[in-house]
């Protein structure tokens, strides 16, 4: 009893307070406890045989594949002659030689 009586006020307030949610949240785990199914076990899931497995493959596959055959091919790229490469690079080196002249007349 002297212990207590040597506790000063404010420090015996908080002990209190502590004491008082302490012993509220023991009352709600009890409530939650009682609440909930304890002796209940998890149901048993559900095995799927080897050939279920097989056959949504095989759905699945036959999905996707009919996806992807509606898809539009792509359309073929364009290919240049070997004539117009050779035009547009004689154009270029035309350009660069001109602006190399500007360059070097400065």
């Amino acid at each position: 009893m002297k212990e207590i009586l040597s506790i000063p006020s404010a420090q015996l307030k908080r002990i209190i307070a502590l004491r008082e949610k302490i012993e509220k949240l023991q009352s709600k785990l009890q409530a939650i406890a009682n609440s909930s199914s304890v002796g209940k076990a998890a149901p048993k899931r559900r095995r799927m045989s080897a050939a279920a497995r097989k056959k949504i493959s095989a759905a699945a596959k036959a999905r996707w594949a009919k996806v992807k055959g509606t898809a539009k091919a792509a359309p073929k790229k364009r290919t240049m002659s070997l004539a117009a490469r050779r035009k547009i690079a004689a154009a270029a080196r035309a350009r660069w030689a001109k602006f190399r002249a500007a360059k070097k007349g400065k």
